[in-house]
């Protein structure tokens, strides 16, 4: 049993890297790593993507993954209820999951009992600490582009899909106060060279090239990293076990010329470590719980298993890293630099209308890096970065740590020594400035709408005063009536999969309005873009998958269909109103 001390001051944390479908084996790791640690248990399980919440076959037929390699996994027994996760579940998205069911949850939600979705974006309160969570993976060439995936699915929506999206890393990049942690799937960029990058490149040879050219990891998480700064940081997506610890300065005098090589005053040289070992040893305050599960029946994804041998002749290990996710699509042979991509749209998105064209160049200047600088309410000079492995016998797939807020605040404090019966001593609560956020840029989001266009990014100057107008809202409106608390209102929407039926099947999912989503919006006064009538969805049916960006020019195929434009709210056009006749008055 921990002592008090500990008991009441932080947060006992588990961190497994990818999930790939393996809850049962990773459950159990996460169990003996708490007997080994004197613990009667976590209070938190972070799993850094590639989740799988397969609640049946049809969601198993867009999951991106080759057919002959796709399992349910053990994710529909959650589902269904046969199972309940042991301890409180939270995880972000990679580029293996269950794209219908997450499609429902945007803003997060619980897939099943105990287990939370963080949606696109997020930041949640759990006890003492602050998380944000971002989902997907990099891909330049829809970076700028709005969420034109709704079912059914082409197969270039079940790739697009999982890559992140600038309106939702716009909204992290408006956070203006200290985060405890950060997750991703994909790594942020340049993370290697603040670790033993050259251990890493003897255990992964083809991420040197990549390295080189700026392309290994996520150019959207490096500037979330750099502009949130959380103590901790913790990724998958590579399949390998590495740590880093990135510093930052203070930024330079405004007359002193940039630093090059760095994001506003970060050191991004090489580090240099004392030994030629694992980067484990630099002192992450965590234990090393990596052959916890090696006992485990880690019932482990086949294509992984092919994935992980055929490494150097470009899997899905290496090929994720510089954003080409597998696939050998011709638009992606340009040379623009990736962090050129992310500032300029029109790079490489396809020509935009003239009106479109004239917002753009009416647009206030950004700055150079996207969230810089920092404001003075993020006062963090280092991020403890931890990417961690899937879940295999004799892989480094999970961590245990013990987490203490980076502001201590008496207020989030549990009862010292809870006796052993009663509830857990945190509980996941939205978090106000983030709920402000979303207020803001909610009616700018389009879902389903092919022709839509991204809304130019204004600029923080002109979000922050709309923001702070939000949290006025949002403090009269739910914090004063104690509404933070994320409700538990899980509720079955496809079908479970039934035992003994087939896994594999030709036709896609249906469409489903999730009440979590739509309770979500009702709380902040929000339309519920993800909702549909029935006769919508038939229609949307009727018509098939969008065809093919790329049929005819070498790249993705397309699953034939028309272009398509959603139905009522979400399913094609912008939110436009507030619901309920909560809102505020008029927009920007």
């Amino acid at each position: 049993m921990a002592g008090c001390q500990e008991r009441t001051n932080g947060v006992r944390v588990a961190v497994e890297g990818c999930g790939h479908g393996t809850l049962n084996a990773i459950y159990e790791s996460v169990d003996k790593a708490c007997k080994a640690r004197g613990w009667d248990g976590v209070d938190i399980l972070i799993i850094g993507g590639d989740f799988q919440a397969v609640r049946n076959a049809a969601d198993l037929s867009i999951m991106s993954c080759p057919v002959k390699y796709r399992r349910l996994g053990d994710f529909p027994d959650y589902y269904a209820g046969t199972r309940k996760a042991p301890c409180l579940t939270i995880f972000v998205g990679g580029n293996h999951e269950a794209s219908s069911h997450l499609w429902e949850l945007y803003y997060g939600g619980w897939v099943a009992p105990n287990i939370y979705y963080m949606g696109a974006a997020n930041v949640l309160r759990f006890g003492p600490l602050r998380i944000a969570g971002m989902s997907g993976i990099w891909k330049g060439f829809d970076y700028r582009k709005p969420h034109h995936e709704r079912l059914p699915f082409s197969r270039d929506d079940v790739k697009s899909f999982y890559h992140v999206r600038e309106v939702d890393v716009r909204k992290l990049l408006q956070i203006r106060t200290q985060v405890d942690i950060g997750i991703s799937h994909d790594w942020p960029r340049h993370i290697e060279n603040h670790g033993d990058s050259a251990w890493l490149f003897r255990q992964k040879p083809y991420f040197r090239s990549d390295a080189e050219k700026g392309q290994l990891g996520s150019v959207a998480a490096e500037h979330v990293m750099d502009r949130l700064r959380p103590p901790y940081w913790f990724s998958a997506h590579m399949h390998i076990k590495f740590a880093a610890i990135k510093k930052y300065q203070d930024p330079p005098p405004a007359s002193a010329p940039p630093m090059l090589g760095g994001t506003d005053g970060s050191k991004d040289g090489q580090a240099q470590p004392d030994k030629d070992t694992n980067p484990d040893e630099i002192d992450l305050d965590m234990d090393d719980d990596e052959d916890s599960g090696q006992k485990a029946e880690c019932a482990a994804n086949a294509a992984d298993v092919k994935e992980e041998s055929a490494a150097k002749s470009h899997s899905i290990d290496s090929r994720d890293a510089n954003g080409t996710n597998g696939t050998n699509d011709t638009n992606d042979t340009n040379q623009v630099p990736d962090e050129l991509r992310a500032q300029l749209p029109a790079s490489f998105a396809p020509p935009q209308h003239q009106h479109q064209q004239e917002q753009d160049q009416s647009r206030p200047r950004q700055s150079q890096t996207p969230g810089q600088p920092v404001p003075p309410g993020i006062t963090n000079k280092q991020v403890r970065f931890l990417a961690l492995d899937k879940c295999l016998p004799g892989r480094h797939f999970l961590q245990t740590c013990y987490i203490e807020p980076f502001q201590a605040s008496d207020s989030s404090k549990p009862p010292c020594c809870p006796d052993e019966a009663s509830p857990p001593r945190y509980s996941l609560e939205y978090d106000p400035e983030w709920l402000a956020i979303t207020r803001v840029f909610h009616d700018t989001l389009t879902f389903g709408d092919r022709s839509a266009q991204t809304c130019p990014d204004l600029g923080e100057e002109h979000y922050l005063p709309l923001i702070e107008a939000e949290r006025s809202w949002v403090e009269e409106n739910i914090v004063a009536k104690g509404k933070l608390g994320v409700p538990q209102n899980f509720e079955i929407t496809a079908p479970p999969h039934v035992s003994g039926t087939p896994e594999i099947v030709q036709q896609q999912p249906d469409e489903y309005t999730n009440r979590q989503t739509a309770a979500f919006c009702d709380l902040l006064g929000l339309k519920n873009l993800w909702d549909s009538t029935s006769e919508e969805r038939l229609e949307r049916k009727r018509q098939g998958p969008a065809e093919s960006e790329f049929q005819g020019r070498g790249g993705r195929g397309g699953e034939g269909g028309h272009h398509h434009q959603g139905g009522r709210g979400g399913g094609g056009g912008r939110g436009r109103g507030r619901g309920r006749g909560r809102g505020r008055g008029g927009r920007w």
